[in-house]
């Protein structure tokens, strides 16, 4: 099992390549805002019942695919409140498994960042869409990105292009093992 964690702030580009690399290996994509919207329908966002189930939902669909040997992609936002050793508790469950986490670092530039957060595409699911509440939580966003694991590989998502960044994925993705594609029983 294979776990390709993506990580960045907001509007850095994570769910765009993360669509990208899903369509070029199969693998299911288990994004960020599936959760968190489906939380924050009952729960106000960042509420103990909210910080409480989103993880726990994170870590049980982690948790199942790992035991299923089901590879995934993973899109996740640095933030508060989230609990700082996530990401080392979640990449600690999947080589118990047996299974390896692939982190992937995306960094995007203040201005840019701003520029893309107003993107009517954000729509789509409950993603931050005021540049003044981003001014507020960038410093605090700033920090948990710091908390993150060495990644695999960075990139400077205004610098780079989608396409580039999911290209370099499946490349290291080769690289390190074999991708593990779906199979037909695996949802």
């Amino acid at each position: 099992m294979r776990l390709l964690f993506i990580y960045g702030p907001v509007a850095s580009g994570k769910l765009t390549i993360a669509r990208l690399v899903a369509e070029r290996t199969g693998l299911p994509l288990f994004h960020n805002h599936l959760v968190v919207d489906a939380v924050a329908a009952v729960f106000p966002f960042g509420s103990q019942e909210f910080i409480r189930l989103r993880e726990r939902f994170w870590i049980e669909t982690i948790s199942t695919a790992a035991e299923v040997g089901q590879s995934l992609i993973f899109t996740f936002a640095p933030e508060p409140t989230v609990a700082d050793d996530f990401p080392a508790r979640v990449s600690r469950l999947v080589e118990a498994m047996g299974g390896e986490v692939i982190f992937v670092a995306l960094d995007v530039e203040p201005d840019e960042q701003e520029r893309r957060l107003v993107d009517p595409t954000r729509l789509a699911f409950g993603k931050l869409r005021s540049p003044e509440i981003l001014r507020d939580l960038r410093n605090s966003m700033a920090v948990c990105m710091q908390a993150m694991p060495q990644p695999t590989m960075r990139f400077d998502t205004g610098a780079t292009t989608p396409e580039q960044a999911a290209d370099a994925i499946l490349q290291i993705m080769k690289r390190v093992k074999r991708i593990t594609a779906p199979s037909a029983s695996a949802g």
